[in-house]
């Protein structure tokens, strides 16, 4: 795939997956949250299983956050599930959003070109 598959706001290699179990979503608030979670900036897909109660999000990690994204979540009344799995998987996506936001921004220290001098043959 490439950028130009994604939505607008959505680079390739900033795209994360991630599943989470929710608390208190009824049926009425799931087409709100999930409609208003989608129009956020970088947002590339989003929807939520009523059966299992968890929803599914990609998006750009360098654009928006875990955070962000639970503010709207417990705007419309829901909340991530309380249990050990879901905030251990919680902590361990938030870890890796900030790992690939920092690395975005990071200029690599080698540029992989021959040193200067390198190719001059010794007399």
């Amino acid at each position: 795939m490439s950028d130009l598959d994604h939505r607008v706001g959505v680079r390739e290699q900033n795209l994360v997956v991630r599943n989470l179990k929710l608390s208190n979503v009824t049926e009425e608030s799931c087409d709100e949250l999930v409609k208003e979670i989608d129009q956020l900036f970088g947002i590339d897909e989003v929807s939520y299983n009523i059966k299992e109660g968890e929803i599914h999000l990609a998006y750009d990690a360098v654009n928006i956050n875990l955070d962000g994204i639970e503010e709207v979540i417990r705007k419309h009344g829901a909340d991530v599930h309380d249990d050990w799995w879901t905030h251990t998987k919680e902590s361990y996506y938030k870890f890796v959003d900030q790992n690939v936001k920092d690395n975005a921004a990071h200029k690599p220290w080698s540029c992989h070109k021959v040193p200067p001098g390198a190719g001059r043959k010794n007399k």
